[in-house]
Order: structure tokens, then C-alpha cells, then sequence
């Protein structure tokens, strides 16, 4: 049997640190809130290479007596609990005095404290847990905390630390809860000798919002407030239509503390239910006030993770404070956000504005009907508007309404019969004797003839149905193909086809996007990935990044969600391999730029698209794992009419 050994101290605390010091980012969160329980209502933090080399946080708060000092770096010395009932009623972020011994075996620490009762104070340095100084200083009251070469001992722990950017956007991510938890508190953030947050401390949610989370954020919350069997929740949420892609703009605080709560959560979103679209999700900034004893926050060392005493009160609570707020507030979707979206509750004309309404319908029918290129020569979002497509005549009814009017020709078109827009030339057409060289006029459907090998077996088209499904009589068989999830594949395979040139279009006017710290991080850290996607993405600071390139699959999409998808996306795949990345985002491109069940198809349009898909037996299911298209035999239907 091996010999059971007693660790020696310097080795229990490196195992000890590992708990608590996991990255610089959770070195700032332990000593900005013991400034805040130290009564600061001034901090301001300072870090160089995203503070893996330096972290400097200095407060206005009470300081550390001379006799004290020594005490606190030991482990387990805390002054914000003597016994084991104080467990029960923690009013403090801080109370099991593990920080600073934790902080101090893995760095070099140097404090410059003093009370306000001395007239001098105090100078302390330990590096590994040992001490090397103490002495005299002159300093203003309150402390300031100096961490040098973090994991200078540890190389272990070294390389599991990200570049510096990511750690860097670790820590603001810290220093936006904590501003956020306490607006009282002013909070400067200095990163590489840049100034990235300065909050007033006025003690207003809003305005620590507006500093924090930005002015667009801001201009989209609604405020809330309410309590329910002594749990109080208020706060701000977002406007159903600002729902985001992603849950990383939620935050829940318990008692002035950042917590990640699953109850929360899901009493948020159900509030939301039948407000928001499917896979969208609302942003809040929500304060929960509970009674001390009602919680235990002692599950954990970072303190994130909390259990209630009652679950169902606080997903009530939670639940109709956001209730309250979106039935009192004004959620109404603003014309100034979306023109598109305002003229659809347009009211009825009235005859003296006839002319001004068919104007603007006017207007709406060119753009509508402008000729887009077809699905294959191009991955526009708009894929099957052919260039070789003559626009339609318009026809209004007596509501000023319009419809495209449907082709001459019956529905049920054979799908190799050309129609009079194809330019196909007769293939009798013989060139003279004289000439060597192939006549030119056939090229263009060359690629056509190709792209249709092996021929399929015959089939008509016989229509859609519900603007979404393509219904195909082939044989003794009825086809059913879903469009979307057709073309949606299509683009997906000519995306992994074309890794090393994606078509691509520069955008005329470069769009801004905001994103959560994460989400920040995680795409400055895929910069390269996202060029080789075909999005050209580029640092703006303040958590903002710019698109000036994209695919030209997405081009006419709302860049802005799509980045936000993309990042989320980002976030939770850190270990994911590149190729498994790559296929992901090439997926919610092509998900963005196929066509959209309920879209208006024409006949010729139907045509290419089967016989596009039909010529391709791989595509069969959509990069979601949805079927493409289904088959009924006749002798199915023929069964379920009894005539079998």
C-alpha cells in the first residue's frame, strides 16, 4: 500500500488556488468585491496583456490596519463571518476567505493599504505565498492591490490560459456585472492604457445600463418592477421585436450578485411566450431581492451558482414582473425601426390619397419584382429569380392591392419542356463546312445539359402547396419537397465545395454590430475563420465589431442578427474542431440565404429548382437532419380512398 503523505502547506495552496483562481478574470471579481464590501464607492481597475502580467485595483474603501494585514492573505481569515449561524444570513459577496491566499500562492501580490484612523500606511509584498515585505507608506485611505506574473510558478496552469484579448475580454466581462450589480459604485476600467469604462456611481440602473450595455441596448428596454410573497424583482427587459439570437444579454442578479439562474431564465422566456419568434430569446437586466436565509450562495467558490429555498416563487416572481412590463409597456414595433414592418398595418386608403397609395405600391412591386439571377450561377437570398425572366404584368384589385399574374401556360408544366423565356437555340442549327471552331451560340446552355446528368427519370410538376411544398408526380410516386430545406442544402454543399472562394460583395455602407463581451471575444478570437466564411470582420472596440464584406448568399439579410448568431454560436464551440466550425457557419449562411417557405414561386422557377434537386440524388436531407422531400406511392394514396 503506497505511504499516505501530509501535503506541505506551499503545495495544498496551489491546489487550493486552482478552485478559485482559474484566470485573471477571476482574480477581479474576488478583489472588486471585497472593495465593495470594504464600502468603496470608488474603483478602478487596471490590467496590461488582459492581466495575465498586471492587475492593479485601487478603492476609496475602509483599508487594512497594519495589524490585519498579514491575517488576510491567510487562508480561511475573513472578517465577514465568526460563526456557523452567520452562514445562513451572508449579506456580503465575499465571506470564505480563501481569495487572497489563493491570489497570492499563484503570483507576486504587493498592497499599499491604509485606514482611515492612521496617519501612515502600509506597504505588504508576498510572492508564492511567502512574504517578502512589510512597511511603512504613504498612501490615501482605502487600498490597492498589485498582481504581477500570474502563474509564474505554475507552468501547468500557464498554457491553459487564452491569448490576451480573450482574458482581457474575460475580465471586462466581470467588470460589466459588477457595474451593473451596483450602480452606487463608480467603476473605471483601464486596459492597456486605455480608458474602456468609466460609470458615474449615481446609483440609477439605467444609466450604469447605458454605459455598460450601450446606447442601442438601452433605447430597446422596457422597465419593471414587482414583488411577490417577499421576493422583489425589478429591473429592465427588451421589447419583444429587440429579442436576440442568443441568452448571453441576460443577466439576473441575486442581492446585488451576478448569478447564472436556470429558474430565472425559464420564467423570463415563458413570460415572452407567443411574443417572440421561435429560437429568439429576450434581453434583461434583472435585480432579484430575496431574504439572506431563503438562499444558500455557498455552493461554489466563484459564488455564480445559487440554490433557493423556494424554486416556484422566484419563477413566479420572475414571471409575471416581466408579464406586467410587456402588457403595461409600449412594445409596439416603432416605424423608425423597420419601414417594411410598419407597412403592413398600413390602414385602408381613402380616396383622396388614391394616387399617393399607388404610388407607394408602385414603388414596392418594382423592388419586389426586380429580376434576381437564378440558384446555381448565384446565392443571392432571392435565388430563384432568374435574370431571363420578363417581369409580369401587374393587376390591382379594388382593395389597391396587388398580384402578380400568373403565366398563360397550365400550372402542370413538364419539366424539360423549355419555355419561351429560355434562349435555347434549335439543335438542327448546323455550322457551315468552312468552320473549324465550334459555334459559340450553344455555350451558355452547356452548363445547364451538364448540371442536369445523369437525366432523372421523367416527372411533371404538378404545383405548391401552402407557398412551401413542391408537389411532383414521378412514376407511380408523389414527391413532396420542401423548398427551403431543399435549397437550404443546395447552398451548403456549393459553400464546402467552394472553401477557398466564396463569392463574395463588399458592402456600401459597413455595418456595426454589438455584441456581449463573449460574444466579442469569441469572434476576435475567429477573425480568420469568419474571412474564410466570406465574412470580412474587423475590430471597432467597445465591444462593437465592424462588417465591411459578406457572402453575397446574405447580403440583403440583416447582417447584424446574422453576426450575433454566428457568435453565439462562438462561444459554445471553443472546443469544436475548425473544420466542424467552418461547417456550421457555412449551415446558418445557407439557412439565412435559402428561400423561405411562403415565398412566391413562379412555374418556371418551381421547374429549375425540381429539376435542379431531382439530378441530385445526395440531397436528400437538410444540414438541420430535416428530409428534403417524401414519397407516397400510388398505391398509398389509392389505399387511403379506399380504391385498393
Amino acid at each position: 500500500m503506497p505511504q499516505i503523505n501530509i501535503l506541505p502547506k506551499h503545495i495544498a495552496e496551489l491546489i487550493a488556488a486552482g478552485e478559485v483562481v482559474e484566470r485573471p478574470a477571476s482574480i477581479v471579481k474576488e478583489i472588486m468585491e471585497n472593495a465593495i464590501d470594504a464600502g468603496a464607492d470608488k474603483i478602478t481597475l487596471e490590467i496590461k496583456r488582459g492581466g495575465i502580467t498586471y492587475i492593479r485595483i485601487t478603492d476609496n474603501g475602509c483599508g487594512i490596519d497594519r495589524e490585519n494585514i498579514r491575517k488576510a492573505f491567510i487562508s480561511h481569515a475573513t472578517s465577514k463571518i465568526s460563526t456557523a449561524d452567520d452562514l445562513n444570513a451572508i449579506c456580503t459577496l465575499g465571506f470564505r476567505g480563501e481569495a487572497l491566499a489563493s491570489i497570492a500562492a499563484v503570483s507576486r501580490v504587493e498592497v499599499m493599504t491604509r485606514t482611515e484612523q492612521e496617519s501612515v500606511g502600509t506597504r505588504y509584498c508576498i510572492e508564492g505565498g511567502e512574504e517578502t515585505v512589510i512597511d511603512d507608506a504613504g498612501c490615501p485611505k482605502g487600498t490597492t492591490l498589485v498582481v504581477r506574473d500570474l502563474f509564474y510558478n505554475t507552468p501547468a496552469r500557464m498554457k491553459f490560459l487564452k491569448k490576451d484579448v480573450s482574458e482581457g475580454n474575460a475580465v471586462a466581462s466581470v467588470v460589466d456585472r459588477i457595474a451593473l450589480s451596483h450602480p452606487e459604485v463608480s467603476v473605471r476600467f483601464i486596459r492597456d492604457s486605455k480608458d474602456v469604462l468609466f460609470t458615474s456611481g449615481d446609483g440609477k440602473l439605467d444609466s450604469a445600463i447605458y454605459k455598460v450595455l450601450g446606447r442601442d441596448f438601452a433605447s430597446t428596454l422596457i422597465p419593471c418592477d414587482y414583488e411577490l410573497e417577499g421576493v422583489r424583482v425589478s429591473g429592465y427587459i427588451s421589447k419583444p421585436f429587440n429579442a436576440r439570437p442568443n441568452r448571453m444579454m441576460q443577466y439576473f442578479f441575486l442581492n446585488d450578485r451576478f448569478i447564472k439562474t436556470r429558474t430565472g431564465m425559464v420564467a423570463l422566456e415563458e413570460a415572452y411566450k407567443n411574443s417572440i419568434m421561435v429560437g429568439k430569446f429576450p434581453a434583461c437586466v434583472l435585480k432579484i431581492q430575496i431574504a439572506p436565509g431563503a438562499v444558500d450562495v455557498n455552493v461554489h467558490p466563484a459564488k455564480t451558482e445559487v440554490r433557493f429555498a423556494n424554486e416556484k416563487m422566484i419563477f413566479n416572481a420572475v414571471y409575471y414582473c416581466a408579464k406586467s412590463a410587456l402588457q403595461q409597456g409600449d412594445t409596439r414595433v416603432q416605424a423608425s425601426f423597420s419601414q417594411k414592418v410598419a407597412r403592413q398595418f398600413m390602414p385602408p386608403p381613402t380616396e383622396g390619397k388614391q394616387i399617393r397609395i399607388y404610388e407607394q405600391q408602385l414603388e414596392k412591386i418594382k423592388e419586389e419584382t426586380k429580376p434576381k439571377q437564378d440558384f446555381w450561377t448565384n446565392t443571392t437570398s432571392a435565388e430563384f429569380k432568374k435574370e431571363v425572366e420578363k417581369p409580369k404584368p401587374i393587376v390591382f384589385n379594388d382593395n389597391s392591392k396587388f398580384e402578380i399574374e400568373k403565366n398563360d401556360e397550365p400550372n402542370l408544366i413538364p419539366c424539360f419542356k423549355p419555355t419561351a423565356q429560355e434562349p435555347v437555340p434549335a439543335p438542327e442549327t448546323k455550322p457551315e463546312p468552312v468552320v473549324t471552331a465550334p459555334i459559340a451560340e450553344p455555350e451558355p446552355v452547356q452548363p445547364i445539359a451538364e448540371e442536369i446528368q445523369p437525366e432523372p427519370e421523367p416527372y411533371r410538376v404538378i404545383g405548391e402547396a401552402f407557398k412551401t411544398y413542391i408537389l411532383v408526380e414521378q412514376g407511380k410516386k408523389l414527391l413532396i419537397i420542401d423548398k427551403h430545406a431543399a435549397h437550404e442544402r443546395m447552398l451548403f454543399e456549393k459553400f464546402k465545395a467552394n472553401r477557398d472562394g466564396i463569392e463574395t460583395q463588399m458592402l456600401l455602407a459597413p455595418v456595426t454590430v454589438t455584441l456581449s463581451k463573449e460574444e466579442y471575444s469569441a469572434v476576435l478570437d475567429n477573425l480568420d475563420l469568419l474571412e474564410k466564411a466570406g465574412y470580412h470582420v474587423e475590430d471597432f472596440g467597445g465591444g462593437m465589431v465592424i462588417v465591411s464584406e459578406c457572402p453575397t448568399a446574405v447580403a440583403d439579410a440583416d447582417l447584424s442578427e446574422v453576426i450575433m448568431e454566428l457568435a453565439g454560436y462562438l462561444v459554445t464551440s471553443q472546443k469544436e474542431l475548425i473544420p466542424e466550425k467552418l461547417d456550421w457557419i457555412y449551415h446558418s449562411t445557407a439557412c439565412r440565404a435559402a428561400i423561405k417557405a411562403g415565398d412566391r414561386t413562379s412555374d418556371y422557377e418551381l421547374n429549375k429548382f425540381v429539376e435542379k434537386l431531382l439530378s441530385n440524388p445526395d440531397i436528400r436531407y437538410c444540414p438541420h437532419g430535416r428530409p428534403v422531400l417524401i414519397e407516397m406511392s400510388r398505391y398509398e394514396i389509392e389505399k387511403n380512398f379506399g380504391r385498393v
